[in-house]
Parts: C-alpha cells; structure tokens; sequence
C-alpha cells in the first residue's frame, strides 16, 4: 500500500457565496452554518455528534455530490422510493487526490431495506453480497454480508451510522473488515454513535455540535466518556436515572 494514493477525497469546501440564506434547511444547522471545509483522513474519517447535529445530513451531501445515490448503494444504483435528500451537495466543493477510487459505495442505515428490496427483484447482482437474498438474513448479517462481499478494496466508502443492526460483537468484526479494506488502498467517511468504531486508530475524529465542527481525540468524544462512565458505574447510573 502507497500512504500516497490516498486519500480520494481530500476535503470538501462549502460555497458560502453561492449560498442566499443561512435561514433556511440546511444551511441553518450550526454545523453546516459554520462550515468552511474538512480535510479527511486518507484511512477514516469518522463524524460523531448528538442527534440532529447534522452528520447524516453532511455525510449525505458528500455521498451525493461524489456520485452515489442518496438512498445508497453503487454509483450505477438509480432506484428512489421518496426523494428525502437536501440540495447541500451542489454547494459542496469536492477537493480530490490524483488517484480515482475503483469501487465505492454508500451504506445507509436508514434506506439499506429499499436497497435491500431492490436486490430481491434483480438476482443477478446477489452475488456481489453473498449470493443470498438480503431479506432472508438478519439486518445485522445482510449488513456484514455487504461489508465483507460487496466492498472489493481499492474504493471509496461512505458510511451512515453502520452500526445500527450490529451486536458489539459484530462491531468489533465490522472493524475488521474495515482494517482489511483499508489495507487494500481504500478510504471510509463514517458517521456513527459507536464507541467500538471510533475506537479504529487510524482515524481523523470530527465532533458535530450546535457551535460546529471540531476536531477531537477519541477519548474526548462524549460517546466514549458517557459509556465508560455508565459501565464503570452502571449500577449508581441507574438508581439516578429511574430515580430522575
């Protein structure tokens, strides 16, 4: 592997002039509304952040403006059930590395069942997952079944929350096959809750919160604070929260 080739992508640069209101979805979220750029790591990138922060938001702009389908999937994925997604990824400036990414791909938890459902109607592609349908596996194992068959290495890897079907255990596995992947010459752009994920080492951290974005150490993230805190003292933790 040559550190070099990567990253794909090296940063994104918000349009500033070329937006007319901050006022507005979703410029208004503090972390799109305070945005400039973000340089990304040439292995992963993580984004992490309370709920309505904007990661899914911004991780959704940058899949959209690389080329990928808003509900997920390949580039050459066209299916749509409702068209949900913002118009963030035409004020989005790409800033790429010389090298083009061979495969790629943008795993959405939310959606990954219409993606699933699209696959059932066209077999012929099944066996880039495993060779199974994903609706006749758990949401947990059609998820792993996509990380470690579909993903071919040498790619660029956008992640919304992957860890919403995974057990601890199959984190820890999906770190794995992350590690693998990004041995083979490939970059993740990841947005999770998971401490277990974040944990990965070679990683860039980007904390989204209501004054912006800002780059942490994975033992700042509150995610990895609260859950050592609660484990640590779980059984004083909840007299205080049912007592609350």
């Amino acid at each position: 592997m040559k550190f070099e080739d990567r990253p794909y992508l090296r940063e994104i640069l918000l349009k500033r002039d070329d937006i007319e209101t901050f006022d507005t979805y979703p410029f208004c979220i503090p972390a799109v509304k305070e945005l400039d750029f973000l340089e990304f790591h040439p292995d992963v990138t993580f984004f992490v952040g309370e709920n309505g922060t904007g990661k899914s938001t911004l991780i959704e702009g940058i899949a959209v403006a690389q080329g990928f389908n808003p509900e997920g999937g390949t580039k050459s994925s066209t299916f749509s059930t409702t068209r949900t997604h913002s118009g963030l990824y035409r004020y989005l400036k790409s800033i790429k590395g010389y090298k083009y990414p061979r495969d790629g791909y943008f795993l959405r938890a939310e959606s990954f069942y219409n993606l699933a459902s699209l696959m059932d109607t066209m077999p012929e592609y099944l066996g880039s997952y495993g060779g199974k349908s994903l609706h006749q596996q758990s949401h947990g194992e059609s998820f792993m079944a996509t990380l470690v068959n579909k993903l071919r290495g040498n790619g660029l890897y956008i992640m919304d929350e992957p860890e919403a079907a995974l057990s601890p255990a199959r984190q820890m596995a999906a770190i794995s096959a992350i590690h693998q992947l990004v041995e083979q010459n490939s970059q993740f752009i990841i947005a999770t809750h998971s401490p277990i994920l974040l944990a990965y080492p070679r990683s860039k951290i980007y904390q989204f919160s209501e004054t912006g974005i800002y780059e942490v150490a994975y033992e700042d993230t509150e995610h990895y604070a609260v859950t050592k805190d609660f484990l640590n003292r779980h059984e004083q933790m909840m007299k205080i929260l049912m007592e609350e």
